[in-house]
């Protein structure tokens, strides 16, 4: 799997997991209807979009636990849901594929968010994630 088929599957779990959030829907509603017929998705785009999707629900409130510890000034609820979700898909990646160094996971959400998130946020992910990861190579 390339590295631009790789961030197209992380862009997708993040959509859809910002649909399950601001929707309020489970995971398989939104699977349901994230998935339309005729989208021309390659099957390991979206096979991968998949798996971090489902790590990250499974773990999210370990997930959201991490965020949490790491916000100093920021309540989860009141978190940009761009960001908020962003960030549910890296930390999930970093729980759920150890293969993948958590360099190149913050440096892919970085990328998505400079896409997705407001100017401003970046620092802010960047910061983020840098402690969550930090944190977790330390257990």
């Amino acid at each position: 799997m390339t590295a631009g088929t790789r961030r197209k599957s992380r862009e997708l779990a993040m959509q859809m997991l910002f649909q399950a959030d601001i929707g309020k829907q489970t995971p398989d509603q939104v699977r349901a209807t994230f998935w339309k017929a005729g989208d021309e998705v390659e099957p390991e785009v979206k096979g991968f979009a998949e798996d971090l999707f489902r790590v990250a629900i499974a773990h999210q409130e370990q997930i959201d636990g991490l965020i949490v510890a790491n916000s100093k000034h920021w309540r989860l609820e009141r978190m940009p849901a761009v960001d908020r979700n962003l960030l549910r898909m890296a930390v999930g990646e970093m729980l759920g594929f150890k293969g993948t160094p958590f360099p190149i996971v913050i440096n892919e959400a970085l990328e998505i968010g400079r896409r997705y998130s407001a100017p401003e946020s970046i620092n802010f992910l960047n910061g983020m994630l840098d402690a969550i990861a930090r944190g977790l190579i330390g257990t």
